[in-house]
C-alpha cells in the first residue's frame, strides 16, 4: 500500500521538527553554559577554603611555636592533645562550648595547670606581650 504525503504537510513537519531540534540545542547550550558557571564557583570556593587552610594552618603553627596551645573545637582529640602539651592554658569565654569548658576546667584541676578566663580578646594580647617581654 502506498501512502500519498502532501508536498506541504511534510514540509510543514520537517520545519516543526527542525524547530524542536533548535530548542533542544538551544537548552544544552544554556545547561552547558550554567555548569562552566557552577564549575568556576566550585573553583573560586576551593581557592578560598584552601587559602583559609592555609592561614589555619599558620595560625597553628604559629601559636604552638610561642607555646601557646591552640585549641581545635571540632575535634575532642585535638583539645585534649592541646590541653596536655600546654603549660598554660587561656580560654576566651564565649568560645566553647559547654561541654568543652567543663574538660578544659577538669583537665586543668587535675593537672594543676593554670587556667585563664579571658572575656575580652585584647586580654590575651596583653598576656603575650608580657610573656615577650619575659622571653
Amino acid at each position: 500500500m502506498v501512502v500519498q504525503v502532501d508536498r506541504r504537510s511534510w514540509d510543514a513537519e520537517q520545519l516543526a521538527a527542525w524547530r524542536l531540534l533548535g530548542a533542544a540545542q538551544q537548552r544544552c547550550s544554556a545547561a552547558l553554559a550554567a555548569q562552566h558557571r557552577r564549575i568556576e564557583q566550585l573553583e573560586a570556593e576551593l581557592l578560598r577554603t584552601r587559602a583559609a587552610l592555609v592561614a589555619r594552618t599558620t595560625a597553628l603553627a604559629w601559636a604552638q611555636r610561642q607555646g601557646v596551645a591552640a585549641i581545635d573545637k571540632d575535634d575532642p582529640l585535638a583539645l585534649d592533645e592541646s590541653l596536655q602539651a600546654a603549660d598554660l592554658v587561656i580560654c576566651q569565654t564565649g568560645c566553647l562550648s559547654h561541654g568543652e569548658y567543663w574538660r578544659v576546667r577538669d583537665h586543668c584541676r587535675r593537672t594543676g595547670k593554670t587556667c585563664v578566663m579571658v572575656e575580652q580578646p585584647e586580654a590575651l594580647r596583653i598576656v603575650r606581650l608580657q610573656r615577650e617581654s619575659v622571653a
